[in-house]
């Protein structure tokens, strides 16, 4: 114990408290017991020491942080740990990289279970990869745990990271009703357009702090460490088809957004129709993919999507550098956008997409005109070149906004 509390000094010690992310005043930290997911690098780990540094004196005896991915855990279990943590008098338990326990087996749910029975004065964090499901097995921690998703840096938080420019988020309805207000706030103190193209190459990932010179490379290895360990490991995908998966991916960069024919993707790939839908959907919950249905109300468990993006517009420029195409950069940042919280779905008669049932937008560049929505309630265009609002033709770097 006395070497996991020197381990976890050394952590807090090491971690930058410089530039916080808003997500922190968004958690409910008192709560009993807390899960942080979301896909690797998007910064879970930092947020976590973080916060126990802002709270916390070095040294303090009652707080614990530790990785479920060290040679600590080869020998001991989660409730041995928690017992003589609690006997020590500890009181906030914090486990990162939860998915990594065992191997990736179910047990860390069932233990984390007990955990919470057994020791009603112990509060707990723990984080892990966005495929986790709190329900595994009879072990629900579902009705137990408040679950936050973390995602990369929106375009409004880039623009704190990285160049010192701190604006509050809007909503979609807000940013719909008083676009000018939007565009005068941010345009007083710089150039939207340039910055945002900025962003569209690299800024997603709180990574870039480390440097430009390998972030691509940095983004290349999140994708590769969730098709070879994550999928095989979570989600029990057989390690022969590894090789497939990466082909799939490799397929969807030749072509995105790809429209997806699964049967002509199946013969390709030589697996299964409906292994092909069950992959797609594993890479869309690891934040991968983003993937559109016309219907959300009529997804079912083989339901095939209509089009498939890539999860954010640096992913792109990272696994297909000789195919970014202007149209797929845009609609890719779009629907990272507006998924983080909004239903999205593909607008198959008219517009791009159909946002909470209600909106419709197109997505385009300056010449972008009304001719494809024309007549429809609600309807918007966002233009990735355009600088002021016009009526219901907004600036795209809007949507980056919104969270």
């Amino acid at each position: 114990m006395d070497a996991l509390f020197r381990k976890s000094d050394r952590l807090l010690a090491n971690t930058s408290m410089e530039i916080i992310r808003e997500k922190m005043g968004e958690i409910h930290w008192n709560t009993r017991l807390i899960s942080i997911m979301g896909a690797k690098g998007v910064g879970k780990s930092t947020l976590i020491r973080q916060y126990l540094k802002q709270n916390y004196k070095p040294l303090d005896r009652s707080i614990l942080y530790c990785s479920a991915d060290t040679v600590d855990f080869s020998t001991r279990t989660l409730v041995d740990l928690a017992e003589e943590f609690v006997i020590r008098g500890g009181e906030l338990l914090v486990i990162d990289e939860i998915h990594k326990y065992k191997s990736g087996t179910s047990d860390w749910s069932r233990e984390i279970k007990e955990i919470y029975e057994l020791y009603p004065q112990l509060r707990m964090i723990v984080s892990g990869s966005s495929l986790l499901r709190l329900r595994e097995g009879d072990a629900d921690l579902s009705r137990r745990a408040i679950k936050y998703t973390m995602y990369g840096l929106s375009f409004r938080e880039a623009l704190r990271f990285y160049h010192g420019l701190s604006f509050p988020k809007w909503s979609l309805e807000d940013i719909l009703a008083h676009p000018y207000d939007l565009w005068q706030m941010v345009s007083s103190k710089c150039k939207p357009v340039a910055l945002f193209k900025e962003y569209l190459e690299k800024g997603y990932y709180p990574f870039l702090l480390e440097g430009e010179g390998d972030y691509y490379t940095k983004i290349e290895q999140v994708v590769n460490y969730i098709i070879e360990t994550e999928l095989p490991r979570i989600c029990k995908v057989d390690v022969a088809n590894v090789r497939k998966l990466q082909a799939l991916i490799a397929l969807i960069c030749s072509e995105v957004p790809f429209e997806l024919n699964a049967n002509k993707l199946a013969a390709a790939l030589e697996i299964g129709r409906d292994t092909v839908v069950e992959y797609l959907k594993y890479l869309g919950d690891a934040k991968v993919l983003n993937l559109l249905y016309s219907d959300k109300k009529k997804i079912g468990k083989l339901s095939k999507p209509d089009k498939v993006y890539l999860e954010n517009p640096n992913i792109l420029y990272a696994l297909a550098p000789t195919h970014v195409e202007i149209g797929t950069l845009r609609e890719t940042f779009a629907v990272g956008c507006l998924s983080e919280s909004h239903s999205v779905e593909y607008g198959k008669a008219q517009g791009d997409f159909k946002v909470d049932s209600r909106y419709t937008f197109e997505i385009g560049g300056r010449s972008k005109d009304f001719s494809q929505i024309a007549g429809l309630k609600d309807s918007y265009i966002f233009a990735d070149d355009w600088d002021i609002p016009d009526g219901a033709k907004l600036p795209l770097w809007m949507l980056g906004f919104l969270y």
